[in-house]
């Protein structure tokens, strides 16, 4: 669907009547935290220099003074011989700290083993194979308890465990409470990717959690134990894909938005070392039904938008895969955020941390910036900080199909194809109220937002924003929304 923008052009005398190139926002050298290559510090023995680095499916809260992750234990040249000799507990839930979602500190290890009750049934159902690691875990606190949700299962299998550990420090050591949710080849759902929340209405204990295997469920749980009511309560579909051979669902996180009573179900679409990327729906009930951008339910079988994240590059940069498996969290200036792995391009083997800022629109959808947050103080912006040369990506759904082994790639295709990574463009953007290449802007300053219309598709409600240029080591302007479609538009002012 395309439409013109009506009344986008606006004056040059209108546009700097508020500021002049003295006053206008200008961008400042800032390097960058971190090298996004690790492979230099990659060998078992630098894990405690791991800060941004080997982080797949995390998920962070803040307990206390300190902003804690919790993440599967993948690791890019994983050799277990070496990990042996320095005493390095492979396959079992890496912990980081930060206070302030930019420098992490690895704290270490979650369990020393696989817990035994997953590991027996897992293995059980596999002829002793499987169970070699432990996936996606999830940490919410209850009354100064600790509760570490985390799953256990074969590659491309049913059989799977979530079982619960608890503590009294997020660091812990962990108690084993006990077996949340397990499954079998006969159940309709993979036990695997947990997420938590407590309804802040009723005070209900829900997990979302499942894959590709017959969808996204939502259960509710026991508030006093973590657990479920009755053994063997799998609970309800949220989110579903028609082919689960090759369109990969998987990855929920529930959060709610108080400031328009919605529950948002994020989860991420297609192979996770490539075309990986974040898809969302809202409800007002924290078990659904959740509704898409054009008011579908998630739980049918089509594909579903916003599209949030994708494989993407700006110009001076190999460019990132795998942009998915995300965990959301609210910081206490009450800011969004985004965390997810990053999968750096072209070999896509490296894993490193994206931090993301999270902003709503005026519609209620959830848009993410284009750039990793490295803790830009938030400014008020005037028409005169827009003028000038930017690169937009446009973030839309892979260009075509993949095939697929248990909703992942065979091996060997581990590389992004022509056309599945998101290029940026060059537009200037004129002080006039023009954009070269057939377009136009105006920008709201008393709502900070951007109206745009490139070759006659107006794109409005873009949310305008302070940020880190990382491709280019500098602060700058930067926006996100979503175009009439429900596809991210992304841009960052580079002059």
């Amino acid at each position: 669907m395309k439409q013109t923008c009506t009344a986008l052009l606006i004056s040059a005398t209108a546009l700097f009547t508020s500021c002049n190139n003295n006053s206008a926002f200008k961008p400042t050298e800032s390097p960058n935290p971190w090298s996004d290559s690790y492979i230099n510090i990659s060998s078992m023995e630098n894990y405690k220099s791991w800060g941004t680095y080997n982080v797949h499916d995390p998920a962070c809260k803040k307990f206390g003074d300190y902003y804690y992750m919790y993440s599967t234990d993948a690791i890019h040249g994983e050799n277990r011989e070496e990990a042996s000799k320095h005493n390095v507990p492979l396959g079992n839930i890496q912990i980081r700290r930060s206070t302030d979602l930019i420098n992490w500190e690895f704290v270490g290890w979650a369990f020393d083993d696989i817990p035994s009750e997953a590991s027996a049934w897992v293995r059980g159902l596999n002829n002793g194979r499987g169970a070699e690691n432990i996936w996606a875990p999830y940490v919410i606190e209850a009354n100064g308890v600790y509760r570490l949700y985390y799953c256990v299962s074969a590659f491309g299998k049913k059989t799977s465990y979530i079982g619960l550990a608890e503590s009294d420090n997020p660091e812990g050591p962990w108690l084993q409470k006990g077996c949340v949710v397990k499954t079998d080849y006969s159940s309709p759902v993979n036990a695997i990717d947990p997420s938590i929340i407590v309804n802040p209405h009723s005070g209900e204990w829900w997990m979302h959690y499942g894959s590709y295997f017959g969808g996204l469920y939502a259960v509710k749980l026991n508030a006093e134990t973590g657990l479920t009511y009755e053994d063997n309560d799998l609970g309800i579909v949220t989110a579903r894909r028609a082919n689960y051979r090759k369109d990969n669902l998987e990855a929920p996180e529930i959060i709610y938005n108080e400031d328009n009573n919605m529950f948002y179900l994020f989860y991420s679409y297609d192979p996770l070392m490539t075309t990986y990327n974040v898809r969302v729906g809202r409800s007002e009930n924290i078990d659904g039904p959740f509704l898409d951008f054009y008011g579908n339910e998630v739980r049918d079988t089509t594909n579903n938008f916003p599209i949030l994240t994708a494989p993407y590059r700006f110009n001076n940069h190999p460019g990132w895969a795998g942009t998915a498996h995300c965990g959301l969290l609210k910081d206490d200036d009450d800011k969004y955020f985004m965390v997810h792995q990053g999968r750096l391009s072209p070999d896509n083997h490296q894993m490193v941390l994206h931090t993301r800022e999270v902003f709503f629109t005026e519609s209620g959808w959830p848009v993410v910036s284009p750039q990793r947050y490295t803790g830009s103080d938030k400014k008020e912006f005037r028409d005169c900080d827009i003028a000038g040369k930017w690169e937009i990506i446009r973030i839309t759904e892979p260009a075509y199909e993949r095939e697929l082994e248990a909703g992942q790639i065979l091996w060997g295709e581990g590389e992004l194809r022509d056309k599945e990574q998101h290029l940026s463009t060059t537009h200037t953007f004129y002080q006039n109220g023009n954009i070269s290449e057939s377009g136009s802007w105006s920008f709201n300053e008393a709502k900070q937002l951007l109206k745009l219309e490139l070759k006659n598709e107006c794109i409005d409600d873009i949310i305008i924003f302070a940020g880190h240029d990382w491709e280019n080591e500098k602060e700058t302007v930067l926006f996100t929304g979503l175009d009439k479609n429900g596809r991210s538009v992304w841009g960052k002012r580079i002059e």
